[in-house]
């Protein structure tokens, strides 16, 4: 039986706090990419889901939030847990900036792979 959404959090590069809800049977962690004030680009995970392996199935549906109140980000994604979905990526830019390359993030999303 499916779980309801567990809270998470994390940090990023340029230290933005992130809350993420997840599914706790689906979700295995986020990997956050940002370029860099420097101009290189950085991949870091995020969050990790603290069960490290899913305890049930997972719902028809799995559902994530992830938002950064200090960077006006937030986004949802769900995906249906049944067509085999392991990766997914979500590209997230601030709107209006002044350094659309510095202020561009992208995440990816990756599901259990054992069942």
């Amino acid at each position: 039986m499916a779980r309801h959404n567990r809270p998470g959090s994390g940090e990023d590069q340029r230290g933005f706090a992130y809350d993420i809800s997840y599914a706790p049977d689906w979700l295995d962690q986020v990997r956050i990419t940002r370029q860099l004030s420097s101009g290189r680009q950085s991949t870091k995970t995020l969050f990790r889901n603290p069960s490290r392996r899913p305890q049930g199935e997972p719902g028809p549906v799995a559902r994530t939030r992830i938002e950064s109140p200090a960077q006006g980000l937030a986004i949802e994604v769900s995906v249906n847990t049944g067509e085999g979905v392991r990766s997914l990526g979500v590209h997230w830019h601030k709107p209006g900036s002044l350094q659309p390359a510095v202020d561009r993030v992208a995440f990816t999303l990756k599901a259990f792979s054992e069942r």
